[in-house]
């Protein structure tokens, strides 16, 4: 398998407020949280009483629920580059502003009990129980899109592959955008579910209970349950980037891991809710939605990451910004050599490489217009963020 490299943390950049464990965001207490959302300076939550939105740092929630479901829980979240979405049990809503107001966008959907989401450019793609729908227009309008019948209860995408989770039946793929679907359950020992999740070409899911994580390293063809410190049971929310998998478990907490998911440590201290329905990585924490505790963050400072030497943080820079066809990378000398990521808007490696020189171009044409990331492993350079936009 792959090993995705590590980047450099940075230890500076975690202020006295670093956690040691655990903490309760304000503004959550006791309340059913089943969704995260993590979009720039934005930390969105949702569940049983509908959405909420911190700005800073996910230290605070405030209820951010006007026009959204406000009968039954918001479920998942999504975003592209103009809305944020919900899936709730009312249908689809869509945002404009951030959060502060919501409007109903289920036109064509076969049914508004809906409980995954996922934008797969050019596509917004949702699980429903009576099968898969997609919007190519921003959600104003809904097509099927296969599983008619089946109960899809997750959902997710490597490129313009989709995988569908489903209730009773195992994993399904698709290469054509719903058009047909495969079962993909080679070494599966569970039929049921309830999350999935894919970060570059790696895929993890979480199954029934009594099974536990499963992982594919082959756009599903083949499955295994993992193991090295991975408990059995049923799991409902995975997060990850290019540093950390971590996985929450419906009665045993949150668990991470560093390569990939091949052994995984229990971080459950001051976590007074082990069942858990969602997470999110921020650029400092973890969060976690909770049955009945409310939403709780965990600083990432606190981990014991492997992290290669680290070099002078303004070592690296890009250029143009807007771009079109290619980037221009300019490195110092000690970081000739890397190995490079970039990631779009989902946080999915997209392409990567080695640093081949102190000036050397990154080809864009093959990838849709959007904004862009660039990390440099084993290093404290910037981020280096980037619009490629091609009209």
């Amino acid at each position: 398998m792959k090993t995705i490299q590590l980047l450099a943390i940075s230890f500076g950049l975690f202020t006295a407020t670093a956690h040691a464990q655990w903490q309760l965001c304000a503004g959550t207490e006791g309340l059913n949280m089943q969704s995260l959302l993590t979009m720039g300076t934005h930390n969105f939550a949702g569940g049983q009483t509908g959405a909420y939105l911190s700005t800073d740092g996910a230290a605070t929630y405030a209820l951010s629920n006007t026009g959204n479901d406000a009968v039954g829980p918001t479920r998942g979240f999504a975003y592209d580059n103009n809305f944020v979405y919900t899936c709730t049990s009312q249908g689809l809503y869509r945002s404009a502003d951030q959060g502060a107001n919501w409007t109903s966008v289920s036109n064509g959907l076969g049914n508004l009990l809906t409980s995954g989401i996922a934008h797969a450019d050019p596509y917004i793609v949702v699980a429903t129980p009576t099968g898969v729908f997609r919007s190519i227009d921003q959600g104003d309008n809904w097509t099927a899109a296969g599983l008619s019948g089946t109960d899809v209860r997750c959902i997710t995408a490597i490129a313009d592959t989709l995988f569908a989770g489903t209730n009773g039946s195992g994993i399904y793929k698709s290469t054509d955008w719903g058009a047909n679907w495969v079962a993909v359950n080679n070494g599966l020992s569970s039929t049921n579910f309830r999350a999935i999740q894919s970060q570059g070409s790696l895929l993890f899911a979480g199954g029934q209970t009594g099974t536990g994580v499963f992982r594919s390293t082959d756009l599903g063809a083949n499955w295994s349950l993992l193991g090295g410190g991975l408990s059995a049971g049923s799991y409902r929310g995975f997060a990850s980037n290019d540093q950390i998998v971590v996985a929450g478990s419906f009665g045993g907490g949150v668990f991470y891991s560093l390569d990939n998911g091949d052994t995984w440590t229990a971080i459950n201290a001051g976590l007074t809710d082990l069942t858990i329905f969602d997470l999110e990585l921020t650029d400092t924490d973890i969060i976690a939605a909770t049955n009945t505790q409310g939403v709780f963050r965990y600083s990432l400072s606190q981990l014991s990451l492997s992290v290669a030497e680290s070099v002078d943080p303004s070592s690296a820079q890009l250029f143009p910004n807007p771009a079109i066809e290619e980037v221009t990378v300019l490195v110092d000398q000690p970081l000739v050599g890397s190995s490079y990521a970039l990631f779009d808007l989902l946080g999915k490696a997209v392409a990567q490489g080695r640093i081949s020189g102190e000036r050397m171009n990154v080809e864009l044409s093959a990838l849709p217009d959007g904004v862009y990331t660039l990390r440099i492993a084993g290093t404290k350079a910037p981020t280096l963020r980037f619009i490629k936009h091609s009209h």
